[in-house]
């Protein structure tokens, strides 16, 4: 059985495009450093950074596409002082996408045609088939022609024994975010996907990891790597029992009798908060006040069908008709 069989069994069809969204958004500059060391060194992180969803899902809008990916553009300055733009596209669900390139240099001229901004169009492919790298775009019309290269990473790359031995010895916390996404779309069964979910838990605690931090990478991990109900009542067991032995009680906040109900819960409130950050960043706080009820109430699946809608939205009706 395979890692999305499995899925398939236990729930709906695993959500990676949230977990990635998030931990974007919360570590971007250790996403760079991991994934695209050369950029990482050519920006001033102490200038900050600038989310940019509203400006983002206009161009998706006008792209006229309803695609859900784990997209986040996103504003930096230079070492030379010149503001840029980083558009990171992470691919993460389904087979490969035969429109894929042409996507990247759609979504990367419109953002330049819109805002006049220089524009950094960066792919991480999350899926399974190796030869599948696409890392440019060409067209032409007689001797006129559109030529668009943008640098790509291959997940898939890392799950050969010496890459993945440098993201176990990296000091870099988004290396764990990666290793959970190789092993939810590689791991051969269920049984072996909770080892190493277990695994991933371990190296947290003996890198000497705060709370918070923990529990935000327990959170992301949580999310990728989704276990059939038995399975991962297991996994929680032997977490308490690990915990318990070096007492560490760091992540586990529902009890044993509630495992599955607490778990569903929290991806169910991680989807819920994401909702309403997305409705307020495109219609604003009037519009997360009027409806944060009914989010908040929703099941797990009304909310995923909701997130599908909100992109192509024209107002907050259309989402949750």
């Amino acid at each position: 059985m395979t890692a999305d069989t499995q899925a398939t069994d236990t729930s709906d069809k695993p959500d990676y495009d949230s977990p990635w969204k998030e931990a974007l958004e919360r570590f971007f500059p250790e996403f760079l450093e991991l994934l695209f060391p050369a950029i990482h060194a050519e920006i001033d992180w102490s200038k900050g950074v600038q989310f940019l969803d509203k400006e983002f899902q206009q161009i998706v809008r006008e792209a006229k596409t309803t695609r859900r990916t784990a997209d986040k553009l996103v504003g930096v300055t230079r070492r030379d002082d010149t503001p840029v733009w980083v558009l990171a596209h992470v691919e993460v669900q389904g087979d490969p996408q035969s429109d894929f390139a042409v996507r990247m240099f759609t979504y990367n001229y419109k953002i330049r045609d819109a805002y006049q901004v220089p524009v950094a169009s960066l792919a991480v492919l999350a899926d399974t088939k190796r030869s599948f790298r696409p890392n440019s775009y060409s067209t032409a019309l007689w001797d006129c022609r559109v030529q668009f290269d943008f640098p790509m990473v291959k997940l898939l790359d890392y799950a050969d024994p010496e890459r993945w031995a440098e993201l176990e010895a990296s000091d870099n916390v988004f290396a764990l975010v990666v290793m959970a996404q190789i092993r939810a779309k590689v791991a051969d069964d269920a049984e072996t996907l909770k080892r190493w979910k277990f695994r991933l838990m371990r190296l947290m605690y003996e890198r000497g990891y705060e709370r918070t931090l923990i529990e935000e990478l327990f959170r992301l991990i949580d999310w990728m790597i989704r276990l059939p109900e038995e399975l991962e009542a297991e996994f929680r067991q032997e977490l308490y029992a690990y915990e318990e032995q070096y007492q560490m009680p760091y992540v586990t906040t529902v009890e044993q009798a509630g495992i599955q109900k607490g778990m569903e819960m929290g991806v169910q409130q991680g989807e819920a908060r994401t909702l309403l950050r997305q409705l307020d960043q495109k219609f604003g706080p009037e519009a997360v006040q009027t409806h944060r009820e009914r989010i908040e109430q929703a099941e797990l699946e009304q909310l995923d069908t909701w997130l599908g809608r909100i992109l192509s939205a024209d107002s907050p009706e259309t989402i949750f008709h």
